[in-house]
């Protein structure tokens, strides 16, 4: 937001300013593991990434890492198929591509709660949107948020008027009045609040916690954990070295990544403060008891449901890599 994680319009931008090389040596030069990592830049992006720079756990790994920045998930997933990078970032609501067989998830990053239903003064429950114009961009968490609070309030699409629009495009309607309400996300609902401070909140990730979690994840393609499984482990070995020095040093981890992307740091605050952070040990428990499966299998059923996927989704259990993540830890 601001480039959204969650949006799936706009374009790869270029190579970042910042494009680390942890290791010296060409591929697999002195014992190295040249790997391409894409993301977003924004806090949920880019933390883990900027934690690993400053920490120098690329090169205790043995991993020599290029990354490139990307405005949302499909590009990279689209990157993975064509070897461009190896590894990325992608938020919920492009998670119906691997659930299509297009990637592999590495890991659950961090699960989302910035998303809600906002609707101008007056209206004060999805009933009221009955007929109304709700600003949506699709294929999004907005999207996905919006879909929930009218099944809870036992209403659909139908029931509404639906105006697609991207994520800067929905700011500027709902401001302007052009919109009844919209399914949008923060940091873009405090743009939002500045022109219209007394708008409603009618739904929130929190209400469906029993229904559905919205993990954003990192992901690998098809092939690369088969072709290339010691460099794979070697990146869950950074990234779980780093989630933990992310729950444990938040304000930290802000100041990197407000660094690293450029941003402000109240607007990086702001952004971490609206996800769920896990350590590794965390992750390892929660994939033993079943329970990302278990968040994994209602967002297929969401998907199949609302015709997100030709046929069947890929079941979890054979495009998430647990066992590698649980290996990576041992």
């Amino acid at each position: 937001m601001t480039f959204s994680r969650r949006t799936l319009l706009g374009g790869m931008a270029a190579v970042p300013a910042l494009t680390t090389l942890a290791a010296c040596g060409g591929s697999g030069g002195s014992g190295t593991m040249d790997v391409n990592y894409g993301y977003i830049p924004d806090f949920n992006g880019a933390s883990l990434l900027a934690i690993a720079e400053d920490q120098g756990l690329w090169e205790e790994n043995g991993v020599n890492v290029t990354l490139q920045t990307f405005t949302n998930g499909p590009l990279q997933i689209q990157a993975l198929g064509t070897g461009d990078i190896d590894f990325g970032y992608i938020g919920p609501g492009a998670m119906w591509l691997p659930a299509s067989g297009k990637a592999k998830v590495v890991t659950v990053n961090g699960s989302g709660q910035a998303d809600r239903v906002i609707a101008q003064p007056g209206i004060d429950s999805m009933e009221d949107l009955a007929g109304k114009k709700v600003a949506i961009p699709e294929g999004t968490s907005g999207d996905m948020i919006v879909r929930l609070a009218l099944d809870a309030a036992g209403m659909s699409m139908d029931d509404i008027e639906k105006v697609a629009m991207d994520p800067p495009t929905v700011v500027a309607a709902f401001s302007s009045g052009q919109v009844d309400a919209a399914g949008i996300w923060y940091p873009m609902i405090d743009n939002i609040k500045e022109q219209v401070p007394d708008l409603v909140e009618l739904a929130q990730n929190s209400d469906f916690a029993e229904i559905m979690q919205f993990p954003n994840v990192m992901v690998t393609s098809n092939d690369f954990p088969v072709e290339n499984e010691e460099a794979t482990l070697a990146v869950i070995k950074v990234l779980r070295a780093a989630m933990d020095f992310r729950v444990e040093n938040l304000d930290k981890t802000i100041e990197l990544t407000a660094a690293m992307t450029e941003a402000d740091p109240e607007a990086a605050a702001v952004d971490a403060s609206n996800a769920e952070y896990y350590t590794a040990a965390d992750l390892d428990a929660l994939i033993e008891k079943g329970t990302i499966e278990t968040w994994l299998t209602a967002m297929n059923d969401y998907y199949k449901e609302n015709d997100k996927i030709e046929g069947e989704p890929v079941a979890p259990a054979d495009y998430y890599l647990f066992d590698l993540f649980t290996k990576a830890g041992e």
